[in-house]
């Protein structure tokens, strides 16, 4: 079985990240929510996705924005 290699002439794909991500308290913000509202989605898994860091935890601006989209296109249909 060869090993399967990108020519070396072509730079590995690099995905930025986000300047940063968002908290509960700025979706909580963003969606003038109140906090608990925004941790009831967490736990019913309704609202946008989330990941933990350690014991924060934290949203990804991009997954936010596809969240609405989602959103927007349920409440169109």
């Amino acid at each position: 079985m060869a090993n399967r290699r990108e020519p070396a002439d072509t730079p590995p794909t690099v995905v930025p990240l986000p300047a940063r991500f968002l908290t509960p308290e700025d979706i909580a913000a963003m969606f003038g929510v109140p906090l608990e509202t925004v941790y009831q989605w967490r736990r019913k898994r309704t609202g946008p996705p989330a990941f933990r860091v350690g014991r924060h935890l934290r949203y990804h601006p991009d997954a936010v924005a596809q969240w609405v989209t989602d959103q927007t296109h349920q409440t169109a249909a």
